[in-house]
């Protein structure tokens, strides 16, 4: 199974925003507007990342796949607990393929039987101009999971060709295996902590 989402949908979904669109770069954080977030039950994400941090809504939701964005600009876009594009940052996460089945759809067999993953992406900067773009970026990734207080903790560690290795996490819990906090590589921004204030509908 290859699944992907087009950075030309991403924009899409966000040109109609009344928000502005000049993307912010990552190391201006946003302010945290929790009680705004929560007070309509609007589905939301708490995103930090090096020298930033912002809440974002959810835009648009089709199944496990849903569109997120902040109030300054800075989009996600996730399958399931997975973040599969990003828009706002210096570097962009433009599309993610995985060549199969996604591991993090069955996290607490993760316990018994850890997996193996192999995944592309596509990234470009913020410009959009030809030599900021690498498209296919191949990744070999290895998830496992173990017991972490009163979580379980899923490791997915990646390596590839002109990428650095890094280590994913995420919390899940252990009796229905619902992911509620994560620790994802987004390119040059490093590493987007992405915690659920509140959940969206299944």
């Amino acid at each position: 199974m290859i699944k992907t989402l087009p950075l030309l949908l991403l924009l899409a979904g966000c040109a109609a925003l009344p928000w502005g669109t000049a993307p912010p770069r990552e190391e201006r954080a946003e302010p945290l507007p929790e009680l705004a977030a929560s007070e309509d039950d609007t589905p939301s994400l708490r995103l930090s990342w090096p020298g930033g941090s912002a809440i974002a809504l959810l835009i648009q939701q089709n199944g496990e796949t849903r569109l997120w964005r902040s109030q300054g600009g800075v989009v996600v876009a996730t399958e399931g607990a997975r973040i599969t594009a990003t828009a706002g940052l210096r570097q962009w996460i433009a599309a993610s393929r995985l060549d199969g089945p996604d591991p993090l759809e069955e996290p607490l067999s993760l316990a018994a039987r850890p997996a193996t993953l192999r995944r592309q992406l596509d990234l470009m900067d913020s410009r959009r101009q030809p030599e900021g773009m690498r498209f296919g970026v191949a990744l070999n990734c290895r998830l496992s999971a173990a017991p972490q207080g009163d979580a379980l903790l899923l490791s997915e560690r990646c390596h590839g060709a002109g990428t650095p290795g890094f280590t994913n996490r995420y919390w899940a819990d252990p009796a229905t295996g619902g992911i509620w906090r994560s620790e994802q590589w987004v390119g040059e921004a490093g590493m987007m902590r992405m915690e659920v204030i509140t959940p969206p509908s299944s």
